[in-house]
């Protein structure tokens, strides 16, 4: 598959969670990325410096069209830590941690995504209003409660599973409760 087909399923996966979530400017979206799986290997293991550039371009633009904030998520060796926009991690009072991501400690989506932020930041965890997960990754922990699965039109971006999700406020109240959904 052509890096630039592959972009074009990130962008398509983006608009389409942005729009089926609700999400409103101002909100994270939150994406997880194993490039190596997106182009047929097990993660972690071959990561593309080519295809994460494009994906993370692609995401960019999509989000940025709509004011929504994005926060790229590092692999296991960086506690899947976050690489953001330093107006978001100011926005939302995101912890700041030390670090640099590079390809075999972050990864390539996320060393992108730290090359390419005009003002990035690196944050320990993030509470993001819908969340992009490719590559069977593990964004849950940087999603708010109460989290929604989304079917999307294509489930795979490259050869990578795509796994999306929503966010709502929890349902309190019990039995007696009425909601507004």
């Amino acid at each position: 598959m052509q890096v630039a087909e592959i972009a074009a399923q990130a962008a398509s996966a983006a608009q389409e969670i942005l729009e089926t979530g609700g999400v409103k400017a101002g909100q994270v979206l939150v994406v997880g990325c194993s490039t190596s799986e997106v182009v047929g290997d097990k993660i972690g293991t071959t990561g593309s410096t080519e295809v994460a550039e494009a994906m993370f371009a692609a995401l960019l633009q999509v989000t940025a069209v709509r004011g929504v904030f994005l926060a790229v998520q590092c692999c296991e060796h960086l506690n899947r830590a976050l690489v953001t926009s330093r107006e978001a991690a100011e926005k939302y009072g995101w912890q700041e941690v030390t670090v640099r991501p590079v390809r075999h400690a972050g990864g390539a989506m996320a060393t992108a995504a730290y090359e390419n932020f005009a003002d990035p930041v690196v944050v320990e965890a993030v509470l993001a209003h819908a969340g992009l997960d490719i590559g069977q990754t593990l964004i849950g922990m940087h999603l708010k409660r109460v989290a929604v699965p989304v079917r999307l039109t294509e489930n795979k971006i490259g050869e990578a599973i795509l796994t999306a999700a929503r966010t709502r406020p929890p349902l309190i109240g019990g039995e007696r409760a009425k909601y507004p959904i």
